[in-house]
Parts: C-alpha cells; structure tokens; sequence
C-alpha cells in the first residue's frame, strides 16, 4: 500500500509553489496518489471613517472567478504534462495556514507539500510563516519545499 493516496498542494501563483508542484506532481506518479490544489485568499479590507468594510460583493465575486480560473489553468497545465494524473483544484477563503490545516483534516490528506518563501528576521516576524504554522498542526506530513538557488536572509 502506498504512503500517500492524496496530496494537498497550497498554491499562491508563486515561483515558489510552482516548484513545490512540480515535487508534488513527481510524487504523485510515483505513488499513484491524487492532486489537490487549494489557494486562500482573505477578501480585502478598507478603511473608511467608520472603520473597515470588506470588499463589495462584485470585487469579491471578481476575485473568486479570477483565482478559479488560475486554479482551472494549473490543473489543465498538470493534467497535460502528467497524463493519467488525478488533479482536482479548490478556492478557499480565510486565514490561509488555518484553511490549509482544516481541509487537509476533513479531507483525509496523506501529504501537503507546500513551498517556502524563507523568510527571518523582521519579514518573518511581520509576515510570519503560513507554512511553520502548516508544520505544526497539520493532521499528515508536510513537505516544504524551497525554491532552487535561493538563499536565506538572515537578520
């Protein structure tokens, strides 16, 4: 029996999610497993003299069909260059490591592989980590991947 039947694979349209699809892809044909591509995205906020609102429902609507239809493109793309792939694509909305941690429980995932941005120091701090937050309380093994060449800052 194979270790992993489904594998989650958080995308941010990313050079650095792009490579963690391309190590996802490659393991789900070695395993025989499932592709799924989720991206989170948290509707925009503006200010305004009251307080803050979130998005009119058109730019909400807006961004939803924009981010299907990247979704849509990547899972065609994978489709085509890994022939006999099983890939789905989700658009989830929320805070990205709690969304990635609750569909990946609900949905019985065996494995997420996600990429890594590196970030320390004051980046870290101020933008902190989605996937150090995967680590910690995803319900399966997580693979982080960093993008080739890159070096990490240090503060």
């Amino acid at each position: 029996m194979s270790p992993f039947r489904k594998i989650l694979v958080p995308v941010d349209f990313s050079a650095h999610s792009e490579e963690a699809m391309r190590i996802a892809c490659a393991m789900a044909e070695t395993f025989g497993a499932s592709l799924t591509l989720v991206n989170v995205f948290s509707p925009p906020i503006y200010p305004t003299p009251e307080g803050a609102y979130v998005a009119l429902p058109a730019t909400y609507a807006e961004i939803v069909a924009e981010t299907n239809k990247h979704l849509e493109e990547l899972a065609a793309r994978i489709k085509r260059e890994h022939e006999g792939l099983a890939v789905d694509s989700r658009t989830l909305e929320g805070v990205a490591f709690r969304e990635i941690v609750g569909f990946a429980r609900r949905h019985d995932f065996d494995l997420i592989v996600m990429g890594t941005h590196g970030r320390t120091g004051l980046k870290h701090a101020l933008l902190g980590s989605v996937a150090e937050k995967v680590v910690r309380k995803a319900p399966c093994a997580v693979l982080t991947v960093r993008l080739g060449g890159h070096t990490f800052e240090h503060p």
